[in-house]
């Protein structure tokens, strides 16, 4: 006896993009029930109750052609070629550099064809972004995947103040036309989108996790003297400053105390990410 299972009874749709010959969609499992022990079962019904949902990243291509970081794949459906996207041995240098000082892998292979990848899953988060013919630099560990046509390297810190705000020299840059998938700390919701029209954005801790071309980062002192910085507690400062887009996650640092101090350290939190431990 044949049973016809929908596989996509088991998923909620949660969000989706659209390019020519490619979509990217993010997909929510409704529950996770198949647990065969005491153990797993008490953690996922905690998860559940919790609304801690697994998550899935679906990419279908029809003629296109996607870049995704190494290891994300889970399955795929189709007619796909995969390739490693070296590009010779100068190619396979600059990856190599690329890696060394950015933190990303070196490879990113290519999917290219007519069919459906399903990459990892996953309980963290997802974002969609198009970029339109434009830069964008992210934090270390953020890309998940892209369309072919979108360019990964790295992008060095125009100021050497940046090594002392946590970000490190060099961050990933990501520039073209095309679709992006990023993993990010925390949902979409949480995060406030800056639009700066050549203003300043400073941030008391490392929780900027994206920002466009236009936009400059330095370390700098909260005040003027070293003496009004030690008293207001607060120390140095990231410093966004310029025209575009800057994307700030705060509630991370809520989830990162949470997770090392409890709820005790969160009901008197006692400052900021930047200046206490």
């Amino acid at each position: 006896m044949k049973a016809n299972i929908n596989f996509q009874n088991n998923f909620k749709k949660i969000s989706e993009m659209e390019g020519e010959n490619v979509s990217f969609e993010i997909l929510e499992y409704e529950a996770l029930n198949g647990s065969k022990d005491v153990e797993s079962a008490v953690m996922l019904s905690f998860m559940n109750d919790a609304n801690i949902k697994l998550k899935q990243a679906k990419i279908t291509l029809k003629g296109g052609s996607v870049k995704l970081e190494a290891g994300a794949l889970s399955f795929l459906k189709g007619n796909i070629d995969i390739d490693s996207n070296m590009g010779g041995i100068l190619g396979l240098g600059k990856k190599f550099l690329a890696s060394k000082v950015s933190g990303e892998t070196v490879f990113k292979p290519r999917y290219k064809g007519n069919g459906e990848i399903f990459l990892e899953p996953s309980f963290g988060h997802y974002a969609l972004i198009f970029l339109e013919n434009e830069e964008i630099v992210v934090d270390d560990g953020l890309f998940y995947a892209c369309e072919d046509s979108v360019e990964v390297g790295a992008y060095m810190q125009k100021n050497l103040s940046a090594a002392f705000g946590n970000e490190g020299l060099f961050q990933t840059k990501l520039t073209g036309k095309g679709i992006v998938l990023l993993e990010i700390p925390v949902p979409e919701s949480e995060i406030i989108k800056y639009t700066l029209n050549n203003e300043t954005l400073k941030v008391d801790g490392n929780f900027a996790l994206l920002r466009s071309k236009g936009v400059d980062f330095t370390v700098e002192k909260s005040s003027k003297s070293l003496l009004s910085s030690a008293t207001s507690g607060e120390g140095f400062l990231n410093v966004f400053r310029g025209s575009g887009e800057v994307w700030v996650a705060p509630t991370q640092y809520v989830y990162n105390k949470l997770k090392f101090s409890g709820l005790s350290r969160m009901t008197n939190p006692g400052g900021s990410s930047n200046t206490k431990v």
